[in-house]
């Protein structure tokens, strides 16, 4: 989503993820339109890891069995808690920069992404633990 309302907006699909790399480079990586292994990579990077690590906050927040419902209620509020911790809560220079590039829409539109992608990648798959697996023709069923 920030790519795809960075070039909306800006021209350049890289402009949203350079921005980021403002860790390394503020406030010069705000500027920068056209994708670079500097900007573009070491942004990539930030915004990639900052993902995982908010997965990881998901995850470590997962009761054993939650209902569809549950995990999209928890995928939205760590999506939140991303965007607050984000913009309200660090330094201006270690937060995404992106909102330069994406204005309003594509804030919500990359939050919203986020918390879809973590509640489509928490449902249970089939014969994973804790999912009833499904019963192989011809064979016994289980006691009880």
């Amino acid at each position: 989503m920030v790519s795809v309302f960075s070039r909306f907006r800006t021209g350049a699909a890289a402009a949203g993820t350079n921005a980021a790399s403002q860790w390394l480079w503020y406030p010069r990586a705000r500027r920068v339109r056209r994708a670079s292994p500097r900007y573009t990579s070491v942004g990539y990077g930030i915004h990639h890891a900052s993902s995982l690590w908010w997965a990881g906050i998901f995850e470590a927040l997962r009761p054993d069995h939650a209902p569809p419902a549950g995990r999209a209620m928890r995928a939205a509020g760590v999506a939140a808690l991303a965007y607050a911790v984000d913009y309200h809560v660090v330094p201006r220079r270690l937060s995404p920069g992106f909102e330069h590039r994406i204005g309003a829409a594509g804030m919500f539109s990359a939050y919203a992404a986020f918390a879809l992608g973590l509640y489509l990648g928490s449902r249970p798959r089939r014969g994973h633990a804790g999912v009833r697996a499904t019963r192989r023709r011809g064979a016994p069923s289980a006691p009880g």
